[in-house]
């Protein structure tokens, strides 16, 4: 596991500088961990292991970015302690998982805002709603002075210029969240089924973040989808939600999960959520990545017990979330959420033990 190596031996090198004769005779901690999965938490996840280690010096975290199917297998059959995805446990897993660990800790740990991206000679501001965007997408507009388009921007001069929709090439959790928004928000303007995979051909394909984000840059007329931590100078598209238009925010991102349902019958430490992407709510940005943390209820010893237990609280922590919006360019949790989800960490505990 290279990417996990590397994390461990940088972190080995940087706890002794900064333990300055304290930090694991404060917090009593000591031990190794390790995790695995989705990849789009890796630059959170070295950051929070950086913050974590920082404070105990006598722990190690190896975090491996295999993806989220990778990391929730290895995590189900006991290869890790710890786990991250982009998407919530299926049935199978789920059965699976509290075979291993008596109950799912189920935790939204990681909120990233996805951007609208375009590239339009002259226009530098956009208001686009669910169904524009769709069809924008499905190529069914094709010109950016379009009526729909014109419509809800009559103070943009929008040219005659064709529309160039750019999406990913490979399989990602990036599109999947992006399809489910169009799925969920567009009614009859998206007819095609939610997948990681792009549905529609025709278009422009690129791989990877890094690779939408440069053929946007690089076209006059190119619209695409991408991590808003990556946009970079790139203009973005404010969103129709209800009656207005919400320009991603990482507050507007992570209002979603504070107006979505929790999903039902997965036990008490699961909050695994069924994104409202079509809600109406004020100031809420709908086209979001949320990416969990799984953790057993029960281990078989206390030490790795206490270790993922002291992590997870550091991860939704308030401290935790600020390091990951700095550093990776996510939205931190609300504090209302933070309070619903600390007792399912704090019931983390070595089997029969507290």
């Amino acid at each position: 596991m290279p990417a996990a190596t590397a994390i461990a031996l940088g972190l080995a090198a940087c706890g002794p500088a900064n333990e300055q004769g304290g930090g694991s005779s404060e917090s009593g901690l000591s031990g190794t961990i390790n995790g695995a999965g989705a990849s789009s938490q890796e630059a959170a996840q070295q950051a929070w292991i950086a913050g974590f280690t920082s404070e105990n010096p006598d722990v190690t975290i190896n975090y491996d970015p295999i993806g989220s199917g990778g990391g929730r297998e290895q995590f189900v059959a006991g290869g890790t302690d710890f786990g991250g995805t982009d998407a919530y446990l299926d049935d199978k897993e789920l059965a699976g998982a509290k075979k291993r660990c008596g109950e799912l800790v189920e935790i939204p740990a990681y909120v990233s805002p996805v951007a609208v991206i375009f590239n339009l000679e002259g226009v530098d501001e956009l208001n686009l709603k669910p169904d524009t965007i769709a069809k924008i997408f499905n190529q069914k507009i094709t010109k950016w002075n379009d009526p729909a388009i014109k419509a809800d921007n009559p103070e943009a001069e929008l040219p005659d210029t064709k529309i160039t929709p750019v999406n990913r090439s490979d399989e990602s959790g990036t599109t999947e969240n992006f399809v489910e928004y169009l799925s969920a928000a567009a009614g009859d303007a998206w007819p095609h089924e939610v997948s990681g995979n792009w549905p529609v051909s025709g278009g422009e394909a690129a791989q990877g973040t890094s690779g939408v984000v440069q053929a946007v840059k690089a076209g006059n007329g190119t619209i695409g989808y991408a991590d808003a931590s990556q946009a970079g100078d790139l203009s973005t598209a404010k969103v129709g939600v209800g009656g207005d238009f919400v320009e991603y925010s990482p507050e507007a991102a992570a209002a979603v999960l504070d107006v979505s349902e929790r999903v039902e019958g997965r036990g008490e430490y699961s909050f695994a959520f069924d994104l409202a992407r079509d809600t109406k709510e004020a100031g809420t940005y709908p086209i979001v990545l949320v990416s969990y943390a799984l953790a057993c209820a029960q281990y078989e010893d206390a030490e790795t017990a206490e270790l993922v237990k002291s992590y997870l609280s550091y991860m939704i922590s308030e401290e935790g979330q600020q390091t990951a919006a700095e550093n990776a360019g996510s939205a931190p949790i609300s504090d209302s959420l933070r309070e619903k989800v600390t007792p399912a960490i704090d019931a983390i505990s070595a089997g029969g033990q507290s």
